[in-house]
């Protein structure tokens, strides 16, 4: 990768435009102090003087995208509740539609409350109903999506397993995005993970590639036979393996190749790692907005792995701007062969 193709990649990104399909979340923090345990149980007692709201889940993955330069169209569910409506004012506050921001009485919007303390997360408590949504909502869903396509240039499917992404619409988005050769990344769910066929990459973690197919990642070899297997499987263009401090492996399907396959390692690159919490928004809203500006599979996967590398220093869900990223991606390929 040239510094002229990394400047062509980058310069598009403020004309390409990605849908993000998928579960929508409030990450609530409540920042204190501790200065005792409780009489009541050995636990400590955290001195609450800060609260904060950040988009997490599908939310986080377009955020990421609009940091970029990028233009991010969300389609999701809220709860009829406070925390709908706190999700809804921060989406409009930082730029996005709520249009595509489906309303269910029947749900709780989805909270993750991390209490921290002394920079550290004391506990997490999680309200949410994981229960799929009503066919009603995901027929809108879907009506909303239809016309949201033709003026798209990549779709995320972001699914973190709270509902909104199901089977019926899975399969009728993939297809109509494979009619239109519109790139199709999936951040997967295990439960779902063979639903996800045909698309353009999908990006599992390393535990959750080893669960779905039945052989724990524990070595190069144990690697190579999770991620052909997964590949073939799923009939996909490629598999992104994140390994966690070991990088990433992508898997591709390329006919350009003399056994049509293609297996590309890339070193992780982080300098410092404080909270992994949204790394893999990061990847994927990273890499398929390269994809989408013109970067092939090992490009798009090389600049993602950069950015993640980056967020992964920061606390809480974190975003990487576009020249900050512009900046490490120059000096990542030098330290690299790509």
């Amino acid at each position: 990768m040239t510094k002229a193709k990394i400047d062509k990649i980058f310069a598009r990104f403020a004309k390409r435009r990605i849908l993000v399909v998928g579960d929508l979340m409030l990450d609530r923090y409540l920042i204190g102090n501790v200065s005792r345990i409780s009489p009541e149980a050995p636990v400590p007692v955290v001195d609450i003087n800060k609260e904060e709201h950040l988009l997490g889940g599908a939310a986080n993955v377009a955020k990421n995208i609009a940091a970029l330069g990028g233009k991010a169209h969300l389609v999701g569910v809220v709860g009829n509740d406070s925390f709908g409506k706190t999700l809804k004012k921060l989406l409009i506050g930082n730029g996005f539609s709520d249009s595509g921001i489906f309303t269910d009485s029947g749900r709780p919007t989805t909270v993750k409350t991390r209490i921290i303390a002394h920079n550290q997360q004391i506990v997490r408590a999680d309200r949410e109903k994981a229960a799929p949504i009503s066919d009603f909502l995901n027929n809108k869903a879907l009506d909303y999506i239809n016309k949201l396509l033709p003026k798209t240039d990549g779709v995320i499917i972001s699914d973190y397993g709270k509902g909104v992404i199901n089977y019926s619409l899975l399969t009728t988005l993939i297809q109509s995005c494979n009619e239109r050769g519109i790139f199709v990344s999936v951040d997967p769910k295990e439960t779902h993970f063979f639903n996800y066929r045909k698309v353009g990459t999908i990006t599992p973690n390393h535990h959750e590639a080893g669960f779905v197919a039945g052989q724990k990642i524990t070595d190069d070899k144990s690697l190579l036979n999770v991620g052909w297997r997964l590949l073939e499987q799923l009939d996909a263009r490629s598999i992104l393996i994140t390994l966690g401090e070991k990088g990433m492996a992508l898997f591709e399907n390329d006919s350009r190749a003399p056994d049509g396959k293609v297996l590309t390692k890339i070193p992780a690159m982080a300098r410092k790692v404080f909270d992994v919490t949204g790394a893999g928004d990061t990847v994927i809203a990273t890499m398929t907005l390269a994809v989408a500006a013109g970067a092939n599979l090992k490009e798009a996967a090389f600049i993602a792995n950069v950015a993640a590398g980056e967020v992964v220093g920061e606390i809480g869900t974190a975003q990487v701007s576009k020249n900050r990223l512009y900046e490490l991606v120059l000096e990542r390929l030098q330290e690299s062969r790509l």
